[in-house]
C-alpha cells in the first residue's frame, strides 16, 4: 500500500526535493510485473547517498535485470524523521513511495564503521525488527543485508542485525542473489531455507549459520556452509555509472567514472588497497565513451575520474586530453581525487588546468622518509618536491596535503617532520612576482584496520591529543598554512567498532538508543561519543577491549612479541573467516618488513609480492598500455557573443514546487546542455551561461507564469528552442511560450513590475461570502496599512502595503477560499508577498485567524503590460 507522503514532504521540511524520487535517471518499473523487489537503502542523507558511485552502479544493474525492480531509500533528515514518527508513517522508498516492509530485500551500504547506528534508525523508522532473530519467525519482513568495505572487512560487530552480508564487488553478486530469491519465492521456501540457499553463493555470508568461539574466532555451526567466505571480484563497467541526476546539490555533484579498480601500491595502513586487489584497468576507449555519453546525457559541467590511485592508471593523460579535446567547446572541468605526487607531471597538470582549474590533493602521509618507508608509501623527498614544484610551476598557488599521526614506529621527530616538510616545500617554491605557495593540511589519526599488516597495532587517544598539540604549536609560526585535525573522538569510535567482534551488537544497539547517529557529522560528535561511552560501560567493556597488550608501536619502541611474530600475531581475529585473497601469513611477514623499514614494490609494475591474491578466485592484475597522448587543441574559450535573446514562459507545478531556486537554476543549466542549445557565456575566470530567471518563487509555491531569459550565440527558431528545451525538462515544468526579445531591451529581471497570485486560505471560524466581500472592500477603501519589515542588513522600516496592492478578489468555496490579488513584484525589494496579504486581512478582520494552504503564482507582469491600480 502506498504511503500518503504528500502530507509529509512539504516546504516545511528542509530540502524536500531530496525525497521526490523523480530525478533524471530514476527508474519506475511496474510493481506487479516484478518477481523480486529490491531497495538500495543508503544510511546517510540523500546528498551523500545519491552521489555515491557504487549506489548508482548497483541501482542501474539491478533495474536492468528482468523480472526485478530496484527502488531507493535514504536516511531522512531529523525533521522528516520526526514527522514520520509523529504520524506513525513508515519509512518509504523514494520512487514508489511504498513502505520498506513491502519489498523483498533491503540492501544497506556499510562502507564506514560508524554507519551502523544510522542503519538501525532506518530499520526502526520502517517498522522492521532490528535483529535477524526478531525477524526469523516471519516471512513477512524483507531480507536485510549489507555490503560495502566495512561489511567486507569485518562484519562481526553488525552480525546481529543482518540476515546476510554481500562481500566484495556487487556487480555480479547481487544479480545472482536476485535469481536465488526469485527461485525461493517460487518454491515457497521458508526464510531460513532461503538463507541457506543464499549461503551457497560465493561472497554471501549468513551469520546465523556461524558461531563465535571464546577466543573471538568464527566457525560454522552447520556442515552446509563454507568455513571461509570468499570476497567477490568484478570488473568495473563504466556504462553503469551514468544515471541519476539529482535536483538538489549533492556532495559529489558531477559525473563520476571509474578508471581503475584496486590498488597494489601496498601501503600498510590502507585497507581499501588490501581489500580491492588485484588492480584492474578499464579500457581507455570505454572510459572516453562513457564520459562523452555521460556528460551529454546528464548535463553535468564537471566529471571526475575515480580510482584509489588515479595516477597509476597509465592512460590518464591520454584519456584526460582526449575528453578535454572532444568537449572543448562545452566549458567542462575535470577533477581527480587524491593523487600520487610522484606521478604528477606536466601531462596531468595540463588536463587539470584550464578555465576552471580544479583543486589539487596529494597524500605524503608521513613527514619523514623513515616513516614513509615503514608504511610502504614508496615516496622519496625528491619525488615529493618534484610533484609539488610541478604543480606550483603550472599555476597552482594552493595545494592540499594529507598526513597521518599515530603510525607504528612514529616518534616526535616524525610528527614535527610534518611541519618541517611543509616549510621546506614552501621555501623551495618561491619566485619573485608569485604569491607564496599555500597549503591546506588534513592531519588524520591513524586507525588500524582489519586485513592490513598494521591490524595488530594499538593506538592511544592521549597520544593523538599530545601530537596534535605539538603540530598546532608549530603551525602557529607558519604563514600560508591551514591545518585541520580529525577529531580524536571519531577515531576512537572507528577503532572500537572496526576491529570488534559479535559482543558489539548490544553496544551498537544501545548507543543508537542513547542518541548516537550521524556520528561522522561534526555537529553530532559530542552526543555520539557520550552515547558510545555509556553503552560501552553498560556492556562491561572498555574502549580497548580487544587491544593486544604490548602490541602498541606508539613511539620508537616495538614489543618483542611483535618483533618475533609470536604469540600475539597468532591470536585468532574476528575477521579471519573472511577470505580476501591475502594470506594472514603474508600480512605477518609484511609487518616484519615494516619494522625493518623495508619497501615492497608495486606488483602492477614490478615483481610479484606473493600476497596470495592472484588466483582463479580473484583474477590477476590488468594493466593496460597507455595510448599516445593526443595533441592539445586548447582550453575552453567562452563564447560571449550574443546573437539572440529568447524569453521563455514556463510553469513550476506539482512536485517541482519543492525544488528550490538555486536548484532550479542548476536544473536549467543542465537541461540546456543536454538539449545542446547554443547558450552564450559570461567572460571572466568562471564563465557561466547567460540565463536569468525573472524572480525566485517561494519554496512550496506552484506557478504557471514564470519567466526566464536566455541569450544565445546563434539564432534558434522559438518553436525549435521550445521543443528541444521541453524534452529535457521534467513534465511538471511545462514551457508555455518562447518569444524573441531585442538584445538591447532590458532583461525581464529589470522590468518585472507586478505579479498575480492565487492563495488558498482556510479560517478557524466559519465564514460567508458576504463577510469576504466586506473584508475585501475594507482593504480597497483603506489608504494606509502599515507593516514593519526588516531588511537583509537588519534595518527595520515601515511600509504601506496598500500602495503595493492593485487588485484583490475572493472566491469562497466549501472547504477553503481562493484569494486572487495583483501586487508589486519588483526586484528592488518592492513586493507584496502572500503572507502580507494575509496580514492585511487580519487588520480588517481581527477576530479571524487565516491559514495559507497553498500559493500559486498565476503570472509575472512586466512593465509594458502593467495594469491600473485599484481605486
Amino acid at each position: 500500500m502506498t504511503v500518503a507522503v504528500e502530507r509529509l514532504i512539504t516546504s516545511e521540511i528542509s530540502r524536500p526535493a531530496r525525497y521526490l524520487g523523480n530525478e533524471l535517471g530514476a527508474v519506475h518499473k511496474p510493481w506487479d510485473a516484478a518477481k523480486v523487489r529490491w531497495v538500495l537503502t543508503y544510511p546517510e542523507l540523500y546528498e551523500v547517498g545519491a552521489s555515491n558511485l557504487g549506489h548508482i552502479i548497483l541501482y542501474n544493474i539491478l533495474n536492468a535485470q528482468p523480472r526485478e525492480l530496484c527502488d531507493r531509500a535514504y536516511l531522512p533528515a531529523p525533521d522528516l524523521a520526526a514527522k514520520l514518527r509523529a504520524t506513525q508513517t513508515p519509512l518509504f522508498a523514494v520512487e514508489s513511495k511504498r513502505s520498506l516492509q513491502e519489498f523483498d530485500i533491503l540492501g544497506f551500504s556499510l562502507s564506514y564503521e560508524l554507519g551502523a547506528t544510522n542503519i538501525l534508525e532506518m530499520l526502526d523508522l520502517a517498522g522492521i525488527p532490528l535483529t535477524w532473530k526478531d525477524r526469523q519467525a516471519s516471512n513477512t519482513y524483507p531480507l536485510i543485508f549489507a555490503g560495502g568495505q566495512t561489511a567486507t572487512s569485518n562484519p562481526e560487530p553488525y552480525a546481529d542485525f543482518f540476515d546476510f552480508f554481500a562481500l566484495g564487488d556487487g556487480e555480479e553478486l547481487l544479480p545472482e542473489i536476485g535469481l536465488v530469491i526469485e527461485e525461493g519465492k517460487t518454491r515457497g521456501l521458508s526464510r531460513q531455507d532461503l538463507l541457506l540457499d543464499l549461503a551457497q553463493i560465493p561472497g554471501v555470508y549468513v551469520p546465523q549459520f556461524y558461531d563465535m568461539a571464546a577466543d573471538g574466532s568464527i566457525y560454522p555451526n552447520t556442515v552446509d556452509v563454507p568455513r571461509r567466505i570468499l570476497r567477490r571480484v568484478a570488473a568495473p563497467i563504466p556504462a553503469y555509472s551514468i544515471g541519476l541526476v539529482p535536483y538538489v546539490e549533492t556532495v559529489h555533484d558531477r559525473l563520476t567514472i571509474e578508471i581503475r579498480r584496486g590498488c597494489t601500491r601496498g601501503c600498510r595502513f590502507c585497507q581499501p588497497g588490501m581489500l580491492t586487489r588485484p588492480a584492474r584497468d578499464v579500457e581507455p576507449e570505454a572510459v572516453v565513451t562513457a564520459i562523452e555519453q555521460g556528460m551529454r546525457a546528464t548535463g553535468y559541467n564537471e566529471f571526475s575520474l575515480l580510482s584509489l590511485s588515479c595516477s597509476d592508471y597509465l592512460s590518464l593523460p591520454a584519456v584526460g586530453m582526449e575528453i578535454k579535446n572532444r568537449l572543448q567547446a562545452e566549458n567542462i572541468s575535470l577533477s581527480l581525487p587524491s593523487q600520487r605526487v610522484d606521478r604528477f607531471d606536466e601531462n596531468i597538470a595540463q588536463i587539470l588546468g584550464g578555465t576552471r582549474q580544479s583543486g589539487l590533493t596529494f597524500a605524503p602521509e608521513a613527514g619523514t622518509q623513515r616513516l614513509r618507508d615503514i608504511v610502504n608509501k614508496g615516496l622519496t623527498n625528491e619525488e615529493l618536491l618534484g610533484g609539488v614544484k610541478t604543480a606550483w610551476e603550472q599555476g597552482w598557488d594552493k595545494i592540499k596535503l594529507y598526513f597521518m599521526i599515530g603510525l607504528p614506529g612514529e616518534t616526535d621527530v616524525d610528527v614535527l617532520g610534518i611541519a618541517e616538510t611543509v616549510a621546506w616545500l614552501q621555501r623551495e617554491c618561491r619566485a619573485k612576482g608569485r604569491r607564496p605557495l599555500a597549503f591546506n593540511l588534513t592531519i588524520s589519526n591513524f586507525t588500524p584496520k582489519p586485513h592490513t599488516p598494521f591490524q595488530w597495532h594499538s593506538v592511544s587517544t592521549a597520544e593523538f591529543e599530545r601530537k596534535q598539540e605539538l603540530l598546532r604549536q608549530e603551525f602557529r609560526r607558519m604563514r600560508g598554512v591551514k591545518a585541520n585535525f580529525t577529531d580524536v573522538r571519531i577515531s576512537a569510535m572507528e577503532d572500537f567498532i572496526g576491529r570488534g567482534d559479535r559482543r558489539l551488537g548490544s553496544v551498537i544497539r544501545r548507543a543508537w538508543e542513547l542518541g548516537a547517529g550521524m556520528d561522522a557529522w561534526y555537529d553530532s560528535v559530542e552526543r555520539a561519543f557520550n552515547a558510545w561511552g555509556e553503552a560501552i560501560a553498560e556492556a562491561g567493556l572498555s574502549w580497548k577491549y580487544r587491544q593486544i597488550e604490548g602490541v602498541r608501536g606508539q613511539g620508537s619502541e616495538v614489543s618483542e612479541e611483535i618483533a618475533e611474530g609470536q604469540p600475539a600475531l597468532d591470536t585468532p581475529l574476528p575477521w579471519d573467516h573472511i577470505d580476501t585473497g591475502i594470506s594472514k601469513q603474508w600480512l605477518k611477514e609484511d609487518l616484519q618488513r615494516a619494522l625493518a623499514a623495508a619497501i615492497v614494490p608495486d606488483c602492477s609494475f614490478d615483481s610479484c609480492s606473493h600476497c596470495g591474491v592472484c588466483s582463479t578466485d580473484f583474477g590477476h592484475n590488468i594493466v593496460i598500455e597507455p595510448p599516445p597522448i593526443p595533441e592539445f587543441i586548447g582550453d575552453f574559450v567562452p563564447k560571449t557573443t550574443k546573437v539572440q535573446r529568447l524569453r521563455v514562459h514556463f510553469g513550476k507545478l506539482g512536485d517541482m514546487a519543492l525544488v528550490g531556486h538555486l536548484d532550479l537554476v542548476r536544473l536549467f543549466d543542465r537541461a540546456i546542455r543536454r538539449a545542446a542549445l547554443p547558450i552564450s557565456f559570461t567572460g571572466g575566470f568562471h564563465p557561466s551561461p547567460r540565463m536569468s530567471i525573472a524572480q525566485a518563487l517561494p519554496l512550496g509555491a506552484t506557478s504557471s507564469g514564470e519567466i526566464i531569459d536566455f541569450e544565445l550565440t546563434q539564432e534558434v527558431a522559438p518553436q525549435e528552442f521550445q521543443h528541444r528545451l521541453s524534452q529535457q525538462l521534467p513534465s511538471d515544468m511545462p514551457v508555455y511560450s518562447v518569444a524573441v526579445v531585442d538584445l538591447k531591451a532590458p532583461a525581464a529581471t529589470q522590468i518585472l513590475n507586478k505579479a498575480e497570485y492565487l492563495i488558498t486560505v482556510t479560517t478557524t471560524n466559519q465564514t460567508t461570502s458576504a463577510q469576504w466581500q466586506e473584508w475585501v472592500a475594507a482593504i480597497a477603501n483603506s489608504k494606509v496599512i502599515w507593516f514593519e519589515q526588516t531588511s537583509k542588513s537588519g534595518k527595520r522600516q515601515n511600509v504601506n502595503l496598500r500602495d503595493r496592492l492593485f487588485e484583490l478578489s475572493v472566491e469562497p468555496r466549501e472547504a477553503n477560499t481562493i484569494i486572487r490579488y495583483v501586487g508589486s513584484c519588483r526586484n528592488d525589494g518592492t513586493q507584496l508577498r502572500p503572507e502580507q496579504v494575509i496580514f492585511m486581512l487580519e487588520q480588517v478582520a481581527p477576530q479571524q485567524e487565516f491559514y495559507i494552504r497553498h500559493i500559486h503564482r498565476q503570472q509575472l507582469i512586466l512593465e509594458e503590460n502593467s495594469s491600473e491600480a485599484v481605486s
